[in-house]
């Protein structure tokens, strides 16, 4: 699956359905959306995003009763695969190896060392 673009504002949204273990409706969206980011949108917002989310094919809108409910079609972890090799495709020509030294030029200082053991181990599975 190639990503199509979404906006910051649209991933916001995307990241509220994708975090939610069931389907949610848009007032649920709306008070994540308000209380996780600390935005203040309003429903109609939402619903502007939520439409533009449904033309793109990441989400599929249903009714329950009275109710609009929001289903993810893009998953989670194929959209963040996307953003990366795009990133990494963009940035550092395709070259992963680049990518990651770069990286840990910038968060190595940072890391604990249980981070550490479980990068090493990663990398060790890769033999």
């Amino acid at each position: 699956m190639r990503a199509k673009e979404i906006t910051e504002c649209e991933k916001v949204v995307m990241k509220c359905v994708w975090d939610s273990s069931q389907d949610l409706s848009m007032q649920e969206i709306t008070e994540m959306v308000n209380t996780q980011y600390g935005k203040n949108w309003k429903t109609q917002t939402v619903s502007t995003f939520l439409a533009r989310l449904v033309k793109k094919e990441y989400l599929k809108m249903y009714r329950k009763g009275r109710c609009f409910f929001y289903q993810p079609l893009v998953n989670k972890e194929e959209y963040k695969d996307d953003v990366l090799e795009d990133y990494v495709q963009f940035w550092n020509g395709g070259n992963m190896s680049s990518f990651v030294c770069g990286l840990f030029g910038k968060i190595a200082f940072s890391l604990s060392k249980t981070d550490r053991e479980t990068i090493r181990k990663k990398l060790d599975e890769l033999d």
